[in-house]
């Protein structure tokens, strides 16, 4: 009774871990299909999509495929409605020779994004194979003393089937003397042994026929049989006897050879050689089992032969026989289980089966990068294999289904300062001391348009020196781009603007591959002496990227224009007379002569010198104003007429000049003007009275001119504010040389023989300050150039006189 509660005890542990381990295979794997062995080819399976929650319409698009750890074909997918369903007829027998519960595992991968689903197929086992005794009869040697009870180990039949479908009963053929006792030791092993019943005598029957039948759990049951051929034995009549039926022991794998096992031990109740035992493993004991242990003869001890893998085989079973040295031996019978208990001595293994590479740099967080496959032979915490990735770095490492992790990437990735990251991927399992392996994996990231071109400022000014010759080289622009390949290839363009109503394009062209900017006409610091364009940098990209460059481009006057005398000296064929009557007093104010240079700076600043005046006489020049003035009294020794030559001189290099001739009448207070001069005098009125109306008029036009002015800025005002807005933040030099500017209103009274006075015009010299250019850009919203400006005062003052 103990010994029948014992067994029992250690059947409901093995039953117990079965039951466990089944369910931790259910628990690791996502989905979990069962079909029955030798299903024909389209058998349905499971409707796989559907479980993994994949719509039937992505199944193409994402690429669905399937694959197994061995690289078989006995499962398909079909790709129009996602059922899984049998490829080829699966022999569970063959498939899982020593396996009871035969899996085959499936690796469901699906692209964009990449997913890995594992699923498990369970092939159920049915009832198709018979039980099968090694050999068809067995020969036994009984000895007549042997006592009722005794017992007799056979070799139990072979069912390829598992569970139910295996052997599960054994019956012996109608007989008095023998009967069977099957035992369980493990939930793959089982103990038939012949029965004694009642004492034998050889002299009755000296031999028995008996059937052994073998019968397994299946429906229908399916049944094997053995002939026991037992020859009775008339000699020592006691066996030897061990002190336990079933030895265990635990051995560390990659044990040393000759490594202790355990030592079996059987008493013999007869005398002399028929007491003497030697030891063997019984002739079942298979030879892979021989390799690994070997026993003693005489001390019962085993020992290690071979080696011992624990991932090869975890449980060994011994059958070992004590025989007697009698003339009739008699062999005692035990088992030994040996469990191997596992050590860490493989690593894991890692292997990448997925690689994206490059990846883009605009790639977002949680972007998989890598899937990686880790597996490690060995079992419990040995068995259990961790990954993690170098530090710093814009990636991390996670794991996704049983034994796979998935690189992703963890923050911004920018190609322009890391353009190939090299991990370093550990795999380390629980063992102590712990294994690890390390994988080096290159991934280079492409580049994306992601960064505009560039120029070292945001505005240049350059000069440019007027009466250039067309298409002469002015200036050279150049943009960076810290991208690549296409991304980083810049053209240059000029933005569209205009000038006075004409394009900017018509001044200037830019080369779109180098930004060399050339003039396509020859400019006029007289008609254009400063205007402003941009530049635009554009790289190939897609979407393109761009950027803008500000030119400040200022014509640089040369000393191109003489000085013109206005009216009435502007013409240079005729002498100009003026009557001055000998009563005027030193320090008067004879006449001026008003003349304008249109170029600018010292190039306009215009002096009077008089050439060849004599010694005595009574005039003199203003080197500066032009104005002609008495030096000391007349005399009456003074010549009645003066003609004096005024020379007009720039200041610009080379320095241009230009030629008035005055001729001066002096007379007496007294005397009346000849008749030509009062006509003279009276042309002079009227052209005094002329030019009032004429103000008049300029100044009407101007104020009708400034409010439509004013009411077309309003209009376009939020159009311009940004060009306006710069203008008015950068400072601009109106030239290189820089400006002189000469402005001097002098008014002064002529009193010509007791006439009325009359006031003279305020004239302004050509020669205006910057911000009256910038005024009138800022007025009008365009580029209107200073050239234009003076044109408009000149023309005014021209008709002024």
């Amino acid at each position: 009774m103990h010994l029948k509660r014992r067994n029992f005890s250690a059947r409901s542990r093995l039953a117990l871990f079965f039951i466990v381990q089944m369910a931790a295979d259910f628990v690791l794997c996502q989905l979990h299909y069962m079909i029955p062995e030798e299903s024909k080819h389209g058998t349905f399976v499971g409707r796989i999509a559907q479980d993994l929650g994949l719509q039937i319409s992505d199944i193409n698009s994402r690429r669905l495929r399937i694959s197994s750890k061995d690289g078989s074909d006995y499962f398909q997918v079909n790709l129009k409605n996602g059922i899984l369903f049998v490829n080829r007829m699966i022999d569970r027998e063959a498939l899982c020779p020593e396996i009871s519960v035969c899996i085959v595992q499936l690796e469901v991968i699906v692209d964009k994004p990449v997913q890995i689903h594992h699923v498990d197929v369970e092939i159920e086992d049915i009832n198709d194979n018979y039980p099968i005794f090694p050999a068809k009869e067995y020969k036994l040697l009984i000895a007549e003393s042997r006592l009722p009870g005794s017992n007799f180990p056979l070799e139990g039949a072979v069912d390829s089937d598992v569970g139910t479908n295996s052997v599960t009963v054994y019956e012996l053929s109608s007989n008095d003397n023998f009967a069977l006792d099957v035992q369980s030791y493990t939930h793959e092993s089982k103990s038939v042994q012949l029965v004694l019943k009642k004492s034998l005598d050889r002299e009755q029957i000296p031999f028995h026929n008996i059937t052994l039948i073998a019968f397994d759990g299946g429906k229908p049951k399916l049944n094997g049989s053995a002939q026991l051929l037992i020859t009775v034995q008339d000699v020592n009549d006691n066996a030897p006897v061990f002190e336990q039926s079933i030895y265990r022991a635990s051995l560390l794998e990659n044990a040393l050879v000759g490594t202790f096992v355990i030592k079996v031990n059987a008493t013999d109740l007869d005398e002399g050689e028929n007491g003497k035992l030697k030891y063997s493993f019984n002739k079942l004991v298979p030879p892979q089992t021989r390799s690994v242990f070997n026993i003693e003869e005489h001390t019962g001890i085993i020992r290690s032969f071979g080696e011992v893998d624990y991932e090869k085989k975890s449980l060994y079973e011994i059958e070992v026989d004590a025989i007697d040295k009698g003339p009739y031996a008699i062999a005692g019978h035990c088992k030994v289980i040996v469990n191997i208990v596992d050590v860490n001595d493989n690593p894991p293994e890692m292997t990448v089966t997925s690689l994206n590479v490059p990846v883009p740099e605009d790639s977002p967080t949680g972007t998989v990068v890598a899937v990686i496959s880790v597996h490690d032979r060995d079992s419990d915490q040995n068995g259990k294999v961790t990954c993690h990735i170098s530090k710093n770095i814009p990636f991390k490492i996670s794991p996704t289904l049983r034994e796979y992790y998935s690189l992703t990437v963890d923050g911004p990735l920018d190609r322009e300062r890391t353009s190939e990251y090299e991990l370093d991927i550990t795999a380390t399992d629980g063992g102590a001391p712990a294994l690890s392996v390390t994988k080096s994996i290159k991934v280079q990231i492409s580049d994306v348009n992601d960064n505009p071109p560039s120029f070292q400022k945001s505005s240049e000014i350059i000069s440019v020196k007027e009466n250039n010759p067309p298409g002469s080289h002015v200036y050279t622009v150049s943009a960076s781009d810290s991208d690549t390949g296409q991304n980083s290839f810049i053209t240059y363009s000029l933005s569209a603007s205009f000038l006075d109503g004409i394009p900017i394009s018509s001044y200037i062209s830019v080369n779109p591959e180098n930004g060399k900017i050339f003039a396509l006409l020859s400019f006029d610091h007289e008609q254009v002496c400063y205007f402003q364009c941009q530049i635009i940098a554009t790289d190939a990209g897609l979407p393109p990227m761009s950027s803008n460059l500000t030119l400040h481009i200022f014509i640089e006057d040369i000393n191109d224009n003489a000085p013109s005398a206005l009216a009435p000296f502007s013409s240079s064929e005729s002498a100009v007379t003026e009557m001055v009557p000998r009563s005027f007093k030193k320090g008067q104010v004879v006449t001026k002569i008003k003349a304008i240079d249109p170029d600018s700076g010292y190039n306009a600043w215009i002096s009077y010198e008089v050439k060849n005046l004599p010694r005595n006489s009574p005039f003199s020049i203003g080197h500066h104003t032009g104005e002609i003035t008495i030096m000391r009294s007349f005399i009456d020794s003074d010549s009645d007429q003066h003609k004096l030559f005024v020379e007009l001189k720039d200041h610009g290099d080379p320095q241009m000049s230009a030629m008035v001739t005055l001729i001066i009448l002096l007379v007496d207070p007294e005397h009346e003007l000849p008749a030509e001069t009062k006509n003279h005098k009276r042309k002079a009125n009227d052209l005094s009275d002329a030019n009032i109306y004429l103000i008049m008029s300029i100044c009407l036009i101007s104020s009708v001119f400034l409010i439509t002015l004013i009411v077309y800025t309003v209009l376009r005002w939020q159009k311009y504010t940004q060009e306006i807005n710069a203008l008015r933040q950068n400072t601009i030099c109106p030239s290189i040389a820089g400006s002189w500017t000469y402005t001097q209103q002098r008014q002064y009274k002529v009193c010509l023989n007791g006439a009325p006075p009359k006031n003279d015009l305020i004239l302004f010299t050509p020669n205006f300050p910057q911000s009256v250019v910038e005024d009138w850009n800022s007025n009008t919203g365009s580029l209107a150039s200073a050239g234009k400006v003076r044109r408009h005062i000149s023309n005014f003052s021209e008709s002024a006189l």
